[in-house]
């Protein structure tokens, strides 16, 4: 299958997610940016998700806004998420 202009992969998209919840943030002052963003993920991506965008992070072949950065620590590593 043939990657159409305006499609995008799960990969694509999960990096565009994080960078518009750290959007969302980017107005809380200080390191509460990063809270928020890390807060949103943990709650609301399913294991599956934050395993596979961790990977992607860990890669460096992807760009992120810096709430988004500083986010990665607080960003709960599933343990198996099969």
């Amino acid at each position: 299958m043939s990657h159409h202009e305006g499609q995008t992969t799960t990969d694509e998209r999960l990096v565009y997610m994080a960078n518009q919840i750290a959007t969302f943030f980017e107005t809380q002052p200080g390191e509460k940016a990063a809270a928020g963003v890390a807060d949103h993920i943990n709650s609301f991506w399913e294991p599956r998700m934050r395993k596979r965008f961790l990977e992607l992070v860990e890669s460096g072949n992807v760009s992120l806004k810096p709430a988004v950065k500083d986010a990665i620590p607080l960003i709960r590593r599933p343990q198996d998420a099969a």
